[in-house]
């Protein structure tokens, strides 16, 4: 079984709006939670910041660690042809923005980001991370 560590984070505004990137490497193209995965050695806070960095062009204030949640994905229902399951973990915290402007990922698996409001989450093409991400954060 192969396995995947990533690190994710809330981030809202003043207005109440929740920021989420737009991954394109799925089987959809789906709005998910800006973050990703670890590189080897890397403290999940630090992974985190770097993601949102590159995803959205923030730099981001860690916060509280909202919760793991853990999912193993049958191989048949990877995103990239694979003959073992993936079991991944996703570590998500809470982030406020202290830097940097709205600006989107090249050569990545999310071509933008956005802000939205929190009525409007449920209309949106989304992964399963998001309404996960918002319940552990009590948003939703």
């Amino acid at each position: 079984m192969d396995m995947r560590v990533a690190a994710y984070a809330v981030v809202t505004d003043d207005d109440g709006r929740i920021l989420l990137a737009r991954w394109t490497e799925g089987r959809r193209v789906a709005w998910t939670m800006p973050g990703g995965g670890l590189e080897p050695g890397e403290a999940p806070e630090a992974a985190v910041r770097r993601e949102l960095r590159e995803e959205t062009g923030y730099s981001v204030k860690v916060g509280e660690l909202l919760g793991i949640h853990s999912r193993v994905i049958p191989a048949s229902q990877r995103v990239h042809d694979a003959d073992q399951p993936l079991h991944t973990l996703r570590i998500v915290y809470r982030a406020t923005v202290t830097g940097g402007r709205l600006q989107f990922e090249t050569d990545g698996s999310t071509d933008m980001a956005e802000w939205f409001p929190l009525r409007s989450i449920a209309d949106l093409q989304r992964v399963r991370l998001v309404d996960i991400a918002l319940r552990m954060a009590g948003i939703l």
